[in-house]
């Protein structure tokens, strides 16, 4: 049923209202990179606010990413979406996600599926000193440097393990790799596009695709075990509201509440960062009045990480130790104060307009924990002095759920607004042109 015309072009004032204050913030946040070079801050880079440099290049992507926004915007304005089913929206969703972060990854040729796994200062690296060994890996993980690329330095040893895992099976050319793990990567799509659906109904959920699929982040989930993450923790929140449903209880929610905090547990193998998912899982169950499924999934949450406890990796340890390689090889050189604020701006672009939109209802949407969870982890790795370049990897487990919000409903129990199109479109943009310029220092 099509919308009263007078909601409609209300809800189109505001979408190109959320569209400017977008714009003038980022114009904003860039005047302040450039200041911040132009002033020679410790930055640790000459392109801020992102890692790398700047060189404008074209490849098969600059065309390709361009046609798939293109298509996936023409079938939302078509009505296209509403016509499909929902696992045929779930799995255009991911199609289409795919292709859009494996175009803007052409950007740079074959490269741009491979740099980051061939260099030495990534994960790979690591691969070669596992060797037949992997016990002997995780015993030495905090206290034997020879074990460490500078890529593993801050991550617990769940990557480095995956990559040798793949190996072992005999996945070893770095293109198919590079493929398999963006494949991955993108499984958060459907999954993001469930939790939404049982937030605010499939409605919201199916006006929320564009917004997805089409986000600027995408160009950081080719080829990052980041990715990973935010696939683990969107399986996590995805079985944390399967748990708290009304009419799900006895042992359905306890299995369901269980494997919830076991993927928050299996994400924090790969991330340190990812505990603070489970800060959504908390929310869920407190905004559901499920409180007593905490127990259970801290329960799940505990069991992998002290599996490898007993495995040699003390996860406290490795933190401590990502904490100390931090403050010694990465903070004397980068600014806390510019970061604290070139973060922010590396936000503003990765999640495009549609995060001013999500921001702008947080009080009066039911998907507040989401927000809420991914919003702290934000601030506390700004707050701690943590976010000092490198944020749009770091933080791209949270970048989904910042945006949820886009397609809340105005006012509580109101209908959800259109797909917020214009905010994607210029998002879309947004990623064709950093994808364009940034050359990323793998």
């Amino acid at each position: 049923m099509s919308e009263p015309p007078a909601e409609a072009r209300t809800a189109a004032y505001r979408e190109r209202r959320d569209a400017l204050r977008w714009l003038l913030l980022g114009v904003a946040g860039l005047a302040l990179a450039a200041l911040a070079v132009q002033l020679d801050a410790r930055l640790g880079t000459a392109s801020a606010p992102f890692l790398g440099r700047y060189k404008i290049r074209v490849g098969a992507g600059t065309l390709l990413a361009p046609a798939v926004a293109a298509v996936t915007l023409w079938l939302a304005v078509s009505g296209r979406f509403t016509r499909l089913r929902w696992h045929e929206i779930q799995l255009f969703g991911y199609t289409v996600g795919l292709a859009w972060a494996i175009a803007l990854a052409l950007v740079d040729g074959w490269s741009g599926l491979t740099k980051a796994l061939g260099s030495p200062e990534e994960y790979l690296g690591d691969v070669r000193q596992v060797g037949d060994a992997p016990l002997a890996y995780l015993r030495h993980f905090t206290g034997d440097a020879t074990y460490h690329s500078v890529a593993s330095l801050g991550h617990p040893p769940g990557p480095v393990l995956f990559l040798w895992a793949l190996q072992q099976i005999g996945v070893t050319n770095h293109i198919v790799l590079g493929f398999l793990i963006t494949a991955v990567s993108v499984l958060a799509i459907p999954l993001v596009l469930a939790a939404v659906r049982d937030s605010v109904g499939e409605e919201a959920a199916r006006r929320y695709l564009p917004v997805l699929v089409l986000a600027p982040y995408a160009i950081w989930t080719a080829v990052s075990l980041d990715g990973l993450v935010a696939v683990l923790g969107a399986a996590a929140i995805v079985s944390g509201l399967r748990a708290s449903r009304r009419r799900v209880r006895g042992w359905a929610a306890i299995g369901w509440a269980l494997l919830a905090g076991l993927l928050i547990g299996v994400a924090s193998l790969f991330s340190y960062s990812a505990p603070w998912l489970g800060l959504s899982l908390v929310c869920v169950y407190f905004a559901r009045r499920r409180a007593s499924l905490n127990a259970l999934s801290g329960i799940g949450a505990l069991l992998p990480v002290l599996g490898f406890q007993l495995l040699g990796f003390g996860w406290a340890d490795g933190l401590v130790a990502a904490e100390t390689d931090y403050a010694a090889r990465v903070a004397p050189y980068r600014s806390v104060l510019w970061w604290s604020a070139i973060s922010v701006v590396v936000l503003l672009l990765a999640t495009g307009p549609p995060l001013y939109a999500s921001a702008r209802k947080i009080r009066n949407t039911a998907m507040w924990p989401f927000l809420v969870g991914a919003g702290a982890a934000v601030v506390f790795s700004i707050a701690a002095g943590l976010a000092r370049g490198g944020v749009e990897h770091a933080w791209l487990p949270f970048f989904p759920w910042l945006t949820v919000a886009a397609v809340a409903p105005e006012r509580p129990g109101g209908d959800p607004p259109p797909s917020p199109l214009l905010l994607v479109g210029i998002g879309a943009i947004v990623a064709v042109v950093i994808e364009a310029l940034l050359i990323t220092p793998w």
